[in-house]
């Protein structure tokens, strides 16, 4: 059993890694370079092609993500935690999973990439703009939530 639980752990943080890991790379290198291009027939097409591609790889990620992190809360029998501040990363783990989840399979597929699609034909810099910041906020939340994971996992709680 226990090598089961290796086997969870070690799939669940090569997950996080490619997918937060893809997040950083969108969010400080691919939408600045996009944003310095000149038309934004450019932009749109570029941006779209790009994080198309990278939208499978996170979705496949945050799966692979979610089987893994219940799994090991299950066979730890670690539920208890959720009741325990000092395990606030655990929380965290869980909403910044919800909010992708909920942002990879409903609002981008349905809603998102078509109002993007609307107003970055309208006012590309502005469309831009709001979608990097988004980038910016999620990719923080996740790197605190990685922090707190790594240090509260070795012992080092902030309670």
């Amino acid at each position: 059993m226990m090598e089961y639980l290796t086997l969870a752990r070690v799939l669940h943080v090569l997950a996080i890694v490619i997918w937060i890991g893809g997040v950083a790379m969108v969010t400080t290198v691919i939408i600045p370079a996009v944003k310095k291009l000149r038309s934004k027939e450019e932009q749109i097409e570029i941006f779209e092609k790009l994080e198309g591609r990278f939208s499978l790889q996170a979705k496949i990620t945050t799966l692979i993500t979610a089987i893994t992190g219940f799994y090991m809360l299950h066979v730890l029998n670690a539920w208890d935690r959720l009741l325990d501040l000092r395990f606030w990363w655990l929380h965290a783990m869980i909403l910044i999973w919800v909010i992708f989840t909920i942002v990879l399979f409903i609002l981008e597929p349905f809603f998102l990439h078509k109002i993007f699609r609307k107003y970055a034909f309208q006012d590309p810099e502005k469309a831009f703009r709001i979608m990097h910041r988004a980038h910016w906020v999620l990719l923080s939340l996740s790197l605190i939530t990685i922090f707190g994971a790594v240090a509260g996992s070795h012992g080092w709680y902030l309670f």
